[in-house]
């Protein structure tokens, strides 16, 4: 791939004929259709290892987080004994309607 000047060559595009001026224009209208495909086959190109390599990633953190698993006690699960328990919860609301009504329920 070879990169041209950007600057049109004004000095021709002035003084060239009809034909020269047509000629001119499919010229840079079929590099144009070139370059475009060209780009879209580098962007599907790119598109495809993105997705491989996102694929590899997601099984390289898949295989961390069995082996993870597999090492960790219980299962992976630690047991956490400061959690709020669900009798906790259920009786909590008792008890803060026994200090708004004196005692009394």
């Amino acid at each position: 791939m070879t990169i041209r000047s950007v600057e049109p060559p004004w000095e021709f595009l002035l003084s060239a004929s009809k034909n020269s001026l047509q000629n001119f224009e499919l010229s840079r209208l079929s590099n144009a259709a070139n370059l475009r495909k060209e780009i879209v086959a580098l962007v599907d190109q790119w598109l495809a290892d993105q997705a491989s390599a996102t694929v590899a990633r997601l099984l390289l953190e898949e295989r961390e987080r069995a082996a993870q698993l597999r090492a960790a006690p219980f299962g992976g699960a630690k047991p956490d004994l400061e959690a709020p328990r669900v009798s906790d919860n259920f009786f909590a609301d008792r008890s803060v309607s026994q200090h708004c009504n004196g005692g009394k329920t």
